[in-house]
């Protein structure tokens, strides 16, 4: 709104407005396809009202922190965005829409990667469910992973970003300094840590605030594998950054980043494989008690 007050103030029409509009989505189709799979698999996990409060709040605190860091340095270091795109998609305060919205759905899909990885998993031939608590969805553990899943999620991302003149991203930022990263300095990383903690804390407070109530939330739905769609979701920001990383060209920064993975991800898959269907009575009867709708109820 205030974007289009001030083009409108600054005699810029309304048709390119709405063009510029447009071209925020035509862009960068790539983030909101990742955005649809996100709305999906939150709305259905945590609700209508849990999601939208959360992508709000989610894109006002990594809004801010992008807009602090290139005017102060904090949290991620001195950084710079070229606004070659400025008269083709949406900017705000000298910051790319898309690029703050992009924080929203890295924060859900490694809180829901994290909760993968901590909650006890019952699967049978129709479906895989995650034993989730209301105790673990706001668990220290959960917070600490999560936070960890998005910076990691950053390792991969940034370096070739980085490189996006040489993509369909273009050049569209850059470090006032080399970082020690290709490129990337580590400040930035330490400033994704924190800003991530922040983002699952938010997610955390926003959903036991909203989900304190013993009936459904409006938009949860128990769609076959529901709890697998934010790691997939997670899984293919990976595959598509080191696909580029590849197709770029940049052997090292992608050789580097599956190596990154390799472990995390084995890591993952055995602990899955050793907890399927090894749950206690307690632990199916405290997930009931919170989510009396699962579909483990019929299972």
């Amino acid at each position: 709104m205030n974007r289009a007050i001030c083009m409108l103030a600054e005699g810029i029409g309304m048709e390119q407005f709405l063009q510029i509009a447009v071209g925020t989505v035509t862009m960068r189709p790539y983030v909101f396809a990742f955005l649809a799979v996100y709305l999906v698999a939150a709305v259905t996990h945590l609700g209508w009202r849990t999601t939208l409060w959360f992508t709000v709040v989610g894109y006002l605190i990594s809004f801010a922190s992008e807009l602090s860091s290139i005017n102060t340095g904090f949290p991620y270091g001195w950084y710079y965005y070229i606004d070659a795109t400025r008269d083709r998609e949406l900017w705000i305060a000298g910051v790319p829409f898309f690029d703050s919205l992009s924080y929203v759905f890295l924060a859900y899909c490694s809180y829901a990667t994290a909760l993968l990885v901590v909650s006890p998993i019952k699967v049978w031939r129709r479906d895989f469910v995650t034993l989730e608590t209301r105790a673990i969805r706001r668990s220290l553990a959960v917070l600490l992973l999560a936070s960890l899943f998005q910076v990691f999620l950053d390792i991969i991302i940034d370096p070739v970003a980085l490189q996006g003149g040489r993509w369909f991203l273009g050049q569209i930022y850059g470090y006032r300094e080399a970082g020690v990263h290709f490129g990337v300095p580590l400040s930035n990383y330490v400033g994704w840590w924190v800003v991530s903690v922040v983002m699952v804390l938010a997610l955390q407070l926003i959903d036991a605030r909203s989900g304190r109530g013993k009936e459904k939330p409006a938009g949860v739905t128990n769609i076959p594998y529901r709890s697998l769609l934010g790691p997939i979701l997670y899984l293919s920001v990976i595959v598509f950054n080191i696909t580029i990383t590849v197709l770029i060209g940049e052997r090292l920064m992608a050789t580097t980043g599956i190596l990154i993975y390799i472990l995390p991800v084995a890591i993952v898959i055995v602990g899955i494989i050793r907890r399927t269907n090894r749950y206690g009575r307690e632990d199916l009867a405290v997930h009931l008690r919170d989510y009396p709708w699962s579909p483990v109820g019929k299972g």
